[in-house]
């Protein structure tokens, strides 16, 4: 587990976290989520121990992170600004990380390459910047890491290589409870693989939530109405996050438990009702909106 605790950390006199208090569970996904100059960068930095807190503390399995090599070992780090030997091959990579880390599977990152189609032997100058970021991927996955941190790795990869990077994690996730952390500034890269969000804006989590426990009790419906009457009755009746309609056809996003919101429905017995998936920024701006922020001017 990785823990946050009213972490604040200053460069010079620019406040690059606000007073972070956040908990990263084992096993799962965890997105981080917010705008260029967020903060999450320099979050990763905090829990990797690359930087230390100027207040509160990080801690990882109960243990403080900086300054610890115990404790960093359990961790990789991929950040944004990705660093290669200058001529160095994936071969060169592989050596390097395999001083630095007892459990690196050789094995398996020969299979990842092999399956990626990257050169061992070519130039690691002369990849684009996705393959920077697949060699990236395989050897954080291959590191033998319980935690695996990520600032914008699906930046960069076309959709079928995303969708690739995303199995390999589920499969890591599912064969020894890798813990990956995301950081990203789209929303749409992350609700298909995210247990756990958070949503970071200017340098403080503005919540941080379990995406199963949120749609569990926000819903959204589609119906059809055309007397005024219906309407004031659903406004009355539910909480409604947020409200759309192109004429008739009315779009609710609503708080409730599922069984109590669908009752309510089948009694008013509209002419059209349904009760549609939500996507994760559909969540996020019903959440975001009942807290005063757009979700659509910070992210979008």
């Amino acid at each position: 587990m990785i823990e946050f605790r009213n972490v604040t950390k200053y460069f010079d006199a620019i406040k690059a976290v606000d007073s972070v208090s956040a908990v990263i569970e084992e096993g799962h996904v965890f997105g981080l989520i917010g705008t260029n100059g967020a903060g999450k960068s320099t979050l990763m930095r905090l829990m990797s121990g690359v930087l230390s807190a100027d207040q509160g503390s990080v801690t990882v399995d109960g243990e403080k992170v900086f300054d610890n090599p115990v404790v960093k070992a359990r961790i990789f780090y991929i950040s944004d600004d990705q660093y290669f030997f200058k001529n160095g091959t994936p071969g060169d990579m592989l050596r390097l990380y395999q001083t630095y880390y007892p459990d690196f599977d050789s094995a398996k990152w020969n299979e990842l390459m092999a399956k990626f189609g990257l050169d061992k032997g070519r130039k690691v100058n002369t990849f684009s910047k996705g393959m920077k970021k697949q060699l990236s991927v395989i050897c954080g996955v291959c590191a033998g890491t319980k935690y695996l941190l990520c600032d914008e790795t699906f930046d960069g990869l076309d959709p079928v290589m995303r969708q690739a990077v995303k199995a390999v994690f589920v499969r890591e996730i599912e064969e020894r409870k890798l813990t990956p952390v995301i950081a990203s500034h789209n929303l749409r890269e992350l609700e298909d693989i995210c247990e756990s969000v958070g949503l970071l804006h200017r340098g403080g989590i503005l919540f941080e939530r379990d995406l199963d426990e949120m749609k569990l009790n926000i819903h959204k419906i589609q119906c059809i109405i055309k007397e005024e009457e219906m309407l004031r009755r659903i406004r009355n009746g539910l909480e409604i996050l947020t409200m759309d309609n192109r004429g008739a056809l009315y779009t609710f996003t609503v708080r409730g438990q599922r069984q109590q919101v669908d009752g309510f429905m089948e009694e008013l017995s509209p002419i059209f009702y349904e009760m549609l998936p939500l996507s994760l920024e559909e969540i996020f701006i019903s959440e975001t909106e009942v807290k005063g922020y757009d979700v659509k001017a910070l992210l979008l």
